[in-house]
This record gives structure tokens, C-alpha cells and sequence, in this order.
């Protein structure tokens, strides 16, 4: 079944390569999607796919060596974007 999450992260997340790192994370995992970060100083992800690939992929990000620069963690449930290939850095 398909999914999509919609996230927001803060705490010191800029200017530490995590987009990047979000990005390489993707790869691993079968999701479409974006990163960007936001004149607020959070990152916004959006991330879809089947359910079990989306919350493994945001589990990664969790234990990744972003962990400990992840203040806090907005996630909320969207529906599944159409016509999304790929997973990218916006902005």
C-alpha cells in the first residue's frame, strides 16, 4: 500500500550536509521524494512509497548520524504525490 509522509525537522539541521545525507539515504530505500531547507532554519522532507519503505527510510534518518542534530521531528501522513520520479534536494 502506498504512502507518503510529510516531515519537518528541527533543531541544528542546516549547514551540516543533511540534505545530502537525507539524500544518500534515499538510495537505499524504494521512496520518491524532496529535501529543502526552510528560512525558519528547519529541513522539509516529503517522502512516499510503499508504507513499510517510507518508515524505514525515516527510522535511517533517525539512527543516522543526523540523530544527534534532530531537536525535533514533525511527521504527518499526506497522500501519495503523482508523477514524483526520484528523490531530490529542492532549494
Amino acid at each position: 500500500m502506498s504512502t507518503a509522509r510529510h516531515v519537518f525537522y528541527e533543531g541544528r539541521v542546516q549547514g551540516i550536509g543533511f540534505r545530502y545525507t537525507v539524500k544518500t539515504l534515499a538510495h537505499g530505500f524504494d521512496v520518491t521524494g524532496w529535501v529543502r531547507n526552510m528560512a525558519d532554519g528547519r529541513v522539509e522532507l516529503q517522502a512516499a512509497g510503499e508504507a513499510g519503505e517510507v518508515e524505514a527510510f525515516l527510522k535511517a534518518i533517525r539512527e543516522s548520524v543526523l540523530a544527534g542534530h534532530i531537536q525535533k521531528e514533525d511527521v504527518s501522513t499526506m497522500p501519495p504525490p503523482q508523477g514524483v520520479r526520484g528523490f531530490t534536494i529542492n532549494g
